[in-house]
């Protein structure tokens, strides 16, 4: 344990609790820890000053806070208003319902999470976790997932029971959720019924190969429908990109390039979302291939500003990858007979 932690608590009553507790005794690594003690505000900043950490409110409604770090670590000050017991009877499952003191002695473990960390069972803590938070039952489905546990039946009747609360939640918690499934929790989500309920399906996912770009499952479970959250404008250009993206004709250099032009820089993201991997190799091979510098530049074409000049460099590159033309003398050209064509 960190000991600028117990400094920070010294003299109060404090724990580590939740799933930095688990993971410990999981032997995973530890990256968030949160601490219960009666004032937060006062140990977050005695913590951040001894850690240099960024220190800020997390919670004004629940009056937590949280000392940030620039790996990414993250130490959260939670209230502990009443006993640890009765703290730990509001959390969402009993592996993360472990205390630790931080003067030290026995794990508090009033609902038997260490027994079902050792059988890997999730196991809500009562009947109203999922209303009480109805981001828990993505939160049910993402622990399976990452830590190859397995819900007990009545934890799995109450999510299929209040599957139609799953939208309720903020649209960031849910896609704070949603981006840490594999396809594998996707699929555990669809049978819980709590896909449907978010406008999301497994349509596609028979069709398509796994690819590892960030938002690509997203895209590929909720399609259009996955503009209706507040995801990343990358993950949105992904998705119009990939929605728009046509199989190539053929693994011909033309048909290649032409499908990266709409494609890149998502070109064999594109090719896994339509199920052509047959095609990975020519797409490929076209990047190695690519040309370090231009045949032409804009200002070379003796065209006036505007789409045009984008046209006729497009229309050289094309050539270029086809093989029809290799040199600026030949780029050229090209364009003359391209723009004498246009004028007649």
């Amino acid at each position: 344990m960190d000991s600028r932690i117990r400094t920070a608590v010294a003299g109060v009553e404090a724990y580590l609790v939740g799933g930095a507790v688990r993971d410990e005794l999981l032997g995973r690594q530890v990256v968030d820890v949160d601490v219960a003690t009666p004032d937060p505000e006062v140990a977050a900043r005695i913590y951040a000053s001894l850690s240099k950490g960024a220190v800020f409110p997390l919670s004004e409604k629940h009056g937590a806070w949280r000392v940030a770090f620039k790996d990414g670590m993250t130490v959260d000050f939670t209230p502990l208003s009443g006993t640890i017991e009765d703290d730990l009877g509001t959390r969402d499952f009993t592996i993360n319902a472990i205390a630790q003191p931080v003067a030290g002695g026995d794990y508090v473990d009033p609902l038997g999470g260490r027994a079902d960390l050792e059988s890997r069972t999730l196991c809500a803590v009562g009947e109203s976790v999922f209303e009480d938070d109805p981001l828990r039952l993505l939160r049910a489905v993402r622990l399976e997932d990452e830590l190859g546990f397995a819900l007990d039946e009545a934890t799995e009747e109450l999510v299929r029971r209040h599957a139609g609360l799953v939208g309720d939640p903020a649209g960031e918690r849910i896609v704070g959720e949603l981006e840490r499934l594999s396809p594998a929790g996707f699929e555990r989500a669809d049978a819980l019924g709590l896909l449907a309920a978010l406008g999301g399906s497994l349509e596609r996912f028979g069709a398509v190969d796994v690819a590892d770009t960030p938002g690509y499952l997203l895209v590929v479970v909720f399609g259009e429908n996955v503009e209706r959250y507040p995801v990343s404008n990358e993950v949105k250009r992904l998705a119009r990109t990939l929605l728009r993206a046509e199989r190539p004709e053929d693994d011909s250099p033309r048909s290649v390039h032409r499908f990266r032009r709409a494609t890149e820089p998502w070109a064999l993201t594109a090719l896994a979302f339509l199920g052509a991997d047959d095609l990975y190799g020519a797409v490929q091979a076209a990047r190695v291939a690519e040309p370090k510098e231009p045949l032409l530049r804009g200002d070379e074409l003796g065209v006036p500003p505007g789409p045009e000049i984008g046209r006729l460099l497009d229309l050289v590159a094309e050539e270029r990858a086809a093989g029809t033309i290799s040199t600026r003398e030949e780029a050229l050209q090209l364009v003359e007979r391209e723009r004498s064509s246009g004028a007649t």
